[in-house]
């Protein structure tokens, strides 16, 4: 059964590891049938969340700013498979990526009880640091975030050891994010 995906690619790099990982993940994920959108969130206008708890009104347009979220709000209330990709900042998603997660929460104001829509979730991290302990605060954050959202994980995906735009071209790490998304 065909699956509605929407990736959030987080890195400011338009050619960078991390849409490397995206490239692949995408390619498996539409050669097993799925509808495949992404968002190159650099290239977007997005505010940080005003932290207001206005939003909810309107489940076409659930944020009380109107930004280039407008246009990932309708793809993400039909998505089924959210993938949050990003490079290691300062032992942190990006900030781009972040500020997006952040402003979902307008979505789950449309419930009266704040309830998040339930998706499937998965993660795609190139960094330069590559041993488990450089990745834990990441996967503290993932696995919290989908926790409280009552998400489901599919796949983590860590490609260590890319500092330089091209270092992760032949590595494994490709080939893991290409079987994720055929997984999907």
């Amino acid at each position: 059964m065909s699956k509605k995906v929407i990736v959030f690619n987080g890195s400011p790099r338009k050619n960078g590891n991390t849409s490397r990982l995206i490239d692949m993940f995408v390619k498996g994920a539409e050669e097993s049938g799925n509808n495949v959108s992404r968002f190159n969130l650099q290239n977007m206008n997005i505010h940080g969340c005003l932290g207001c708890c206005k939003g909810g009104a309107d489940k076409n347009s659930p944020c009380v700013q109107k930004d280039d979220m407008e246009k990932i709000y309708p793809e993400y209330e039909k998505a089924d498979v959210v993938v949050f990709a990003s490079p290691m900042y300062y032992w942190s998603i990006t900030g781009q990526l972040k500020c997006a997660i952040d402003r979902l929460f307008a979505v789950a104001e449309t419930n009266a009880d704040y309830s998040n829509p339930k998706k499937d979730c998965c993660l795609l991290m190139a960094a330069e640091g590559d041993t488990e302990d450089n990745f834990e605060p990441v996967k503290h954050y993932y696995e919290a975030l989908l926790r409280h959202l009552g998400w489901n994980d599919k796949g983590i995906v860590y490609a260590g050891g890319n500092m330089a735009i091209g270092d992760i071209e032949g590595k494994k790490e490709l080939e893991y994010a290409y079987t994720l998304g055929k997984s999907i």
